[in-house]
């Protein structure tokens, strides 16, 4: 069973979302972050930085919620082709650092996130996932990001009528309720 480590507030829940969606078995274990648990030498052991999320799968240990999603959609959800795993791949990075930096920072948000936006509410108009018409670890890297959006800030996403369905339909999913929604 994979340990899934996790504060509250952190993007833990993004990995335990895609947890629920594909159904694997995993224990949360909470580290209390305010009480400094995660700088701790047993969890410094699975990620040095003292960061989370983190899992252990067996043997194996893993940090950095990206690399996670990449590593259970490769075992749990392989993709037909090493094209079809590096466009996944794509859109995960894509969300960790494109996305992510051109809304959640301040800097960037006024030239970045017009562009960002008109891109995936004209994609989201042709389709209702990242990948088309099929639910991927994509919509659960891209969807997580834009769903803290009324959760962390206070934007006006009107103009993006295709992006805010999405966000709705990716909010009513059970794997997201659990998750991310359960905050």
């Amino acid at each position: 069973m994979i340990k899934l480590y996790a504060g509250a507030r952190s993007r833990a829940s993004i990995v335990q979302w895609y947890l629920e969606e594909l159904s694997v078995p995993y224990e949360r274990v909470m580290l209390d972050l305010a009480a400094g648990e995660h700088r701790q030498d047993a969890y410094l052991a699975i990620n040095p930085f003292g960061k989370v999320p983190g899992i252990v799968d067996g043997d194996f240990q893993l940090w950095e919620s990206g690399a996670i999603l990449i590593y259970l959609a490769e075992k749990y959800a392989g993709a037909a082709s090493t094209e079809a795993r590096a466009v996944l791949n794509q859109w995960v990075l894509f969300a960790n650092s494109t996305l992510f930096t051109g809304v959640f920072m301040e800097t960037a948000r006024e030239k970045e996130m017009p562009r960002l936006m008109t891109t995936l509410n004209n994609m989201f108009e042709k389709q209702p996932f990242v990948m088309g018409d099929e639910f991927t670890v994509a919509d659960v890297a891209v969807g997580s990001i834009l769903c803290y959006i009324p959760l962390l800030l206070k934007l006006d996403l009107s103009p993006y009528p295709a992006v805010m369905d999405y966000m709705k339909r990716m909010s009513e999913r059970e794997g997201f309720k659990k998750s991310i929604g359960a905050r």
